[in-house]
């Protein structure tokens, strides 16, 4: 029993060692294309989120080479994180949202951008009926009656791609759900909604209720490509979709 206990240890050990590394190597090459002397709270916080890198290692490599962290900017990130994730745990995430991860939150405006292009190929009978988003992909649910064909699911992914070279900012705005449907919104509208509702506008592509969260803009996503398409149940048709 000690043995493997010994074993865990050591092999947990030698994983964090292998985080760190990595996240070494990461700071070293943010520092040498740094311009000025000042290292973003923002930059050491995704450190910190995505290879468990110390903000106080951080800190301290930082100061080796006169540079300083912009700590105020680094706690700001980390409450705001926080804040999402007590959110998602809430179940107050809207769109089937996983986390609220960098990938996560980068496949969940890419999904936002791919029902508009269904709504262009196939038409306006095409509406969401259900999403999945993970970090490593985006499974999206809608009205359909027709298996969905090879030449267009390549124009969907065509349009996508077409708004994300434009890299067209994300704007939220903050209405009542009259308002909200007035605009051209689209959404449920149903008595699920409070007296206001968040709008998140891809102008002049995509327009939607939803609780976020979202990129600043879509060029931010990188490359969006359909890996699969399926039937989910009668009269609704399935993707699945990743950003390169």
């Amino acid at each position: 029993m000690g043995k493997e206990v010994g074993r865990v240890l050591e092999e947990e050990e030698a994983k964090f060692r292998r985080t760190i590394n990595l996240g070494i190597k990461v700071l070293e090459k943010e520092i040498s294309q740094l311009q000025g002397k000042n290292f973003s709270g923002e930059a050491a916080f995704n450190l910190y989120q995505t290879y468990g890198f110390p903000v106080e290692m951080t800190e301290e490599m930082l100061k080796e080479k006169n540079i300083l962290l912009n700590k105020n900017e680094f706690e700001k990130e980390y409450h705001r994180h926080q804040d999402q994730s007590r959110t998602a745990s809430a179940g107050m995430f809207k769109g089937g949202l996983a986390d609220a991860g960098k990938e996560t939150t980068r496949l969940h405006s890419a999904a936002h951008l791919m029902l508009a292009a269904l709504r262009r190929v196939l038409g306006e009978h095409v509406l969401q009926k259900g999403s999945n988003i993970t970090a490593e992909r985006l499974r999206l649910d809608f009205s359909h009656k027709e298996k969905v064909t090879p030449e267009e699911l390549k124009k969907v992914e065509d349009l996508v791609n077409e708004q994300i070279k434009k890299d067209l900012p994300v704007v939220c705005e903050e209405m009542s759900p009259d308002e909200a449907k007035k605009s051209g919104a689209m959404g449920v509208f149903d008595e699920r909604y409070g007296s206001k509702v968040k709008v998140y506008s891809i102008a002049p592509f995509s327009r939607e209720i939803c609780g976020g969260p979202h990129v600043k803009s879509t060029g931010e996503l990188g490359y969006f490509k359909i890996i699969k398409e399926e039937s989910s149940s009668g009269g609704t048709r399935r993707i699945k979709a990743v950003l390169k």
